[in-house]
């Protein structure tokens, strides 16, 4: 596997400065070490096996670059500044409300795909604003409308409204054949719906910050099921979203059904988790308790039902316990939280306000 450009997270946060986590693409191909044991995160392997302890942000660097070309090793690599073809913004319907601007448009991702979303705007604000990338959840014909708030703006999903009205930017795109939008991505070279997402929502941070209203400093990421571990996918590639949120979105492979992966191994995700590693939690490459310490040390908020029928509430609670010491490590265990309401696979007004409570604590900030 080619480790590629768009690994390098060079971050200062603090008084914590991190290497850069590029590996140059004209290097021999080589594997990364495996992890037999991926809650095991204060360690790193060396290529014939060896383990050294993780003391410093440096050693973490390793770490977390072996991560990420796990999770490539099952997504397919994370495409090339190469892909990228200019934005070329199509507005198709403007609706004006008293409180925001929504915009209906889509933009181009790469050649000869254009991407549907629904963008807000605050009205009457003064100064560049914080945004937030609003990735929804399964929604195979309505898409990005119910986060958009057209089932209704009180709707428990429709937080790219309930967020613009809190004095954000919001975008709204769709996922992979979903809604309005059709991509045959096996055909185009991805090994990977997800992957493909990942391509996507990067370029939709592209296009957020690229908007006169929006600080590109302070944008965040927040998701509910389908969006919420998509939240997480496209934050661990891209170092520019500050704050991420993801409702009912994780647990650990092995805690997901007891194991059974079939759920992610569809053509909609990640197909490699059935044809390569026979939907097998001990195969995988990566895990949740990666994807976790691998946001440190941005802001990152699990919010995980007790009653949550599709991802173990045991499990999240596995992998944020995981990551907790990467987060200690890099002097930003403040930045690491879960809320564990009572209640189902859903986001009700009380979960919510947690959530949005957490996005202003780390997006409002100056």
């Amino acid at each position: 596997m080619i480790w590629n450009r768009s690994l390098m997270f060079c971050a200062v946060l603090g008084a914590i400065v991190f290497p850069c986590l590029c590996v140059a693409q004209d290097r021999p191909r080589q594997e990364p070490p495996w992890y037999p044991d991926k809650t095991k995160l204060l360690i790193w392997r060396e290529a014939r096996g060896g383990e050294q302890a993780i003391t410093r942000p440096a050693d973490w660097a390793r770490r977390r670059a072996h991560i990420l070309a796990h999770m490539q090793e099952v997504m397919g690599p994370l495409p090339d500044e190469s892909r990228k073809v200019p934005l070329d913004v199509q507005v198709t319907e403007e609706v004006k409300t008293g409180t925001y601007l929504r915009k209906k448009l889509t933009f181009a991702v790469e050649k000869g795909d254009r991407l549907p979303a629904y963008l807000f705007l605050p009205l009457d604000a003064k100064g560049k604003l914080p945004a937030v990338l609003c990735l929804h959840g399964t929604q195979v014909k309505r898409g990005n409308e119910v986060v958009a708030g057209l089932e209704g703006e009180t709707n428990d999903r429709a937080y790219a409204v309930h967020l613009v009205k809190r004095g954000y930017v919001t975008l709204a795109p769709c996922y992979v054949n979903m809604g309005e939008y059709k991509f045959d991505v096996y055909r185009k070279g991805y090994a990977s719906a997800t992957m493909k997402a990942i391509w996507n929502h990067m370029r939709a941070v592209d296009l957020l910050q690229s908007l006169p209203e929006v600080d590109p400093e302070r944008i965040g990421a927040i998701g509910h099921s389908l969006g919420g571990h998509n939240s997480m996918f496209v934050a661990v590639f891209d170092p520019r979203i500050k704050c991420i949120v993801s409702n009912c979105g994780f647990c650990s492979f092995p805690t997901y059904y007891k194991g059974k992966l079939a759920g992610w191994s569809h053509d909609g995700y990640m197909p490699r988790i059935r044809t390569r590693y026979h939907l097998k939690p001990e195969k995988m490459p990566f895990d949740f308790p990666e994807v976790v310490a691998a946001l440190a040390p941005r802001a990152f908020l699990a919010s995980a039902p007790v009653r949550d029928s599709n991802f173990d509430v045991d499990g999240v609670k596995e992998c944020i316990a995981a990551a907790r010491p990467v987060y200690e490590l890099l002097g930003a265990k403040e930045k690491l939280a879960a809320n564990y309401p009572d209640c189902d696979h859903n986001f009700p007004e009380d979960v919510r306000k947690v959530a949005y409570e957490w996005l202003d604590r780390w997006l409002k900030q100056k």
